[in-house]
């Protein structure tokens, strides 16, 4: 039996092993390992009155802070607790890791209050947990702060100190925009070990289970400015996977800068995240890709050799960007994912959905490997997980500040019938320390039969950095897709800004006619 990362398990020796009355990473593993041996059995579904639960109404079910775990002792760690109900369709068994060895939490309905007296009458009172909430004080020590959600399928939802909850990280991702139809792994079962005090980190074990594999992982939380998770996992296939999403991270894009704005909207951007950065190991490329909210479903799949990171940012942190005093788009979270080891040949996966509001996520990024995913090839892999700033990544080059897209045939864009006029604004690295007449060009490509009418740079006094203009055409009825980043005669100065227009992108006047 072939492992896919040869000297992981060497690797993982890294990691300190928290061990709490004699319980270990390893029996997870197990447990993992010995359900894969056996068929697939769906969790129970909650009560039918919980499944039909109004949305309203299940935001009225609300955790009574004063109860949380560990308060007694005024530990920095706290834990909230959640109900199943509306999207959290099955319980979620969830056990205390202490001196004592582990136990199960048991569910009170004394622990929550309940704004309609009529649904806490008709709430089973053994209805189980959806999730939980980690608390820390992020902000002043005396005042709890939520900053990490487990709840629904694998999903968890992390923010750093300056943020509010928007993009989500999963466990895992299975068969994502396939025409099979995406399988939705869920975690079914949680250990939460007990931190001391005055603890800056916490350890939380995982058992995730679906009809296509099952899985061990432990979650070692570190919060602060940013919230960081070292993920540690095997995994134990129960049939061949199509498409295995490791790592998968979830946001939502309804319109930007580089897009239309919806009829009727006045904001200027609404999303969780602008764009996917990748850092390419073999290669030593930074690849940034706008995000955009298609017309119809759109896959894009970037080649990685020895992956060194890759993440969805929200870089438009200015309020001046969304003017939404309720959403506050401008303070939710980047993701940024480095892997630990050489995780080989793979690929970063972008997946965008339409959607028709900011209600639904719509955007999922991954990684892939090349090699199949079969019951004969277990997985053991070790990431972070980061939540915070745009910066978290670390990029050293330039980065894409603004990228516009409008009509090529138009003033401001250009005179020719059915081209395109692309702005790419560029700041920052190397960029920052350049004086405004330095020769700088842009290196602009075309990865198909499309015609670069012209490109040209010019300093932008406003942003301290260097603007770059493309005018382009594509094929008749075929998508347009650039690469573009700014150099000197000597070196690469900026990341390389890649975008794939779709043929029905509503950006060309006849368009909208």
């Amino acid at each position: 039996m072939r492992l896919l990362f040869a000297g992981m398990i060497a690797m993982f020796l890294m990691f300190p092993l928290h061990v709490a009355a004699g319980f270990t990473f390893d029996q997870v593993v197990q447990r993992a390992k010995a359900l894969a041996d056996k068929p697939y059995e769906a969790p129970q579904p909650i009560p039918k009155i919980m499944r039909e639960i109004s949305y309203e109404a299940y935001q009225g079910i609300r955790f009574n802070p004063e109860h949380s775990l560990w308060k007694e002792s005024n530990s920095n760690f706290q834990v909230m607790l959640l109900t199943p109900g509306l999207h959290y369709t099955h319980p979620v068994t969830l056990n205390v890791i202490d001196s004592e060895g582990p136990r199960p939490l048991v569910f009170k309905k004394s622990d929550f209050v309940f704004a309609d007296p009529e649904i806490e009458k008709r709430v089973p009172a053994d209805v189980g947990f959806a999730g939980f909430k980690l608390t820390f004080p992020l902000k002043n020590k005396n005042e709890q702060n939520q900053f990490l959600v487990f709840a629904g399928a694998s999903y968890f939802r992390g923010v750093g100190k300056e943020n509010v909850f928007g993009l989500a990280g999963r466990g895992l991702a299975i068969d994502t925009g396939l025409p099979s139809g995406e399988v939705f792994p869920s975690f079914t079962e949680f250990w939460l070990v007990r931190p001391s005090p005055d603890a800056k980190e916490m350890v939380v074990y995982g058992l995730l289970d679906s009809i296509s594999l099952t899985g061990a992982y432990q979650f070692t939380i570190v919060p602060g400015s940013q919230t960081k998770m070292k993920v540690r996992t095997q995994l134990f296939p129960r049939k061949p996977i199509q498409l295995l999403g490791v790592a998968p991270l979830t946001s939502m894009f309804f319109y930007g800068e580089n897009t239309p704005r919806p009829a009727g909207e006045w904001r200027r951007e609404v999303h969780d995240s602008d764009g996917l950065q990748i850092h390419d190991g073999l290669t030593r490329e930074w690849l940034w890709r706008p995000l955009m909210n298609p017309a119809n479903l759109e896959m894009d799949f970037f080649s990685t050799e020895n992956v060194q990171g890759f993440g969805l940012l929200q870089r438009e942190e200015n309020f001046s960007g969304y003017e939404d005093l309720g959403a506050h788009y401008e303070k939710r979270p980047s993701a940024w994912v480095e892997p630990q080891g050489d995780w080989g040949q793979g690929k970063v996966v972008l997946v965008q959905l339409p959607t028709p509001n900011e209600t639904h996520d719509n955007i999922v990024a991954f990684w892939t490997p090349v090699a199949p995913v079969t019951r004969e090839t277990p997985l053991e892999m070790a990431y972070d997980v980061s939540f915070g700033k745009a910066t978290l990544s670390q990029n050293p080059l330039g980065t894409v500040v603004n990228t516009f897209i409008g009509d090529g045939n138009r003033i401001g864009g250009g005179n020719v019938p059915q081209a395109y006029r692309i702005i790419i604004d560029f700041a920052g690295g190397p960029l920052s320390k350049m004086p405004p007449d330095a020769p700088i060009s842009g290196q602009v490509t075309v990865l198909d039969n499309s015609d670069i009418l012209e490109h040209f740079v010019e300093y932008h006094e406003q942003i301290h950095g260097w603007r770059l203009s493309i005018l382009a055409k594509p094929q008749d009825k075929k998508p347009l897709h650039l690469r573009a980043f700014l150099k000197t005669d000597l070196a690469t100065l900026t990341e390389t800004w890649t975008y794939r227009l779709p043929t029905n992108n509503n950006i060309l006047a006849q368009d909208k006619e």
